[in-house]
């Protein structure tokens, strides 16, 4: 397939079904685990995400950087096309259901510049290129952050998520590392 919109849609319908099959609690602890061991964290705010069906749970990672005095914030989606907006997030934080369905942060929580970016995934590759849902949200976020100064991508994904291959377009923004239950990829 040369055409890479249509190489994605073919390959993101394909890893939702490989992703709902993997989806374990214990592999989200030991990603957990390794990212912490393994990753160097610069200091500043980690975006994670609420995670939507058989993404990867970040979240108790989240409450445990909270806990540790870490300044956690998650994502609000704008209209599509647009990058996403971080604010910040507390483990009682009250949410509301957002543009997709997805738990967001109200608009009385402080917007957030990340240092720290974790990235869902429905597949990726050694070459640290992702697939996402398609709406291309965090390419552009990546792009703006980068943009103004060093933020660290960080995909997390079930081993089981790694492809040959992702498919690329001119857009596409690569990751600086993978982290998965069984290792963790630097690629910056």
């Amino acid at each position: 397939m040369d055409d890479p919109a249509a190489a994605k849609a073919a390959l993101r319908t394909r890893m939702k079904v490989v992703r709902d099959g993997l989806a374990d609690p214990r592999a989200a602890k030991a990603l957990h685990d390794r990212l912490l061991g393994v990753v160097p964290l610069p200091p500043g705010p980690v975006a994670g995400y609420w995670p939507l069906g058989s993404e990867l749970d970040v979240l108790p990672l989240l409450r445990r950087l909270h806990g540790e005095g870490r300044a956690v914030a998650l994502p609000v989606s704008g209209p599509r096309g647009t990058p996403l907006v971080f604010r910040s997030w507390e483990p009682d934080c009250q949410m509301a259901k957002g543009r997709y369905g997805i738990a967001e942060c109200g608009e009385d929580r402080p917007v957030v510049v990340p240092a720290v970016l974790l990235v869902p995934m429905l597949a990726f590759d050694r070459a640290g290129h992702r697939l996402g849902y398609g709406a291309g949200y965090y390419d552009r976020t990546l792009a703006e952050l980068r943009a103004r100064g060093p933020v660290l991508a960080v995909g997390v994904a079930y081993a089981g998520q790694e492809v040959e291959a992702v498919p690329r377009g001119g857009y596409d923004e690569p990751l600086d590392w993978i982290v998965t239950e069984r290792e963790a990829l630097r690629l910056a």
